[in-house]
């Protein structure tokens, strides 16, 4: 797929353990693929299983359904170390 300005990947910063970032890189250096690849493979494989834990119903539907709730990108919201998006 050749990517565009809509379909662009987006970065996104992680803090992780130094023990997972010691097994990730293990994993990349074996298998000879990138860490991103893992983390996206990671994060493909599991998001459902997150989004039906903290998704409200309502919400939840609207993603299954390709529905993606529009969110206002010039609103920050928290992150797990407090920093405003």
């Amino acid at each position: 797929m050749r990517r565009t300005a809509e379909n662009k990947l987006k970065v996104v910063a992680v803090r992780v353990d130094p023990q997972f970032e010691q097994r990730l890189r293990l994993l990349a250096e074996v298998t000879g693929r990138k860490q991103s690849f893992f983390l996206q493979q990671m994060i493909e494989n599991g998001i459902g299983a997150l989004e039906e834990t903290w998704l409200p119903a309502d919400v939840l539907e609207q993603v299954r359904s390709g529905a993606l709730p529009v969110r206002d990108e010039s609103v920050g919201t928290a992150d797990l170390f407090g920093d405003e998006a």
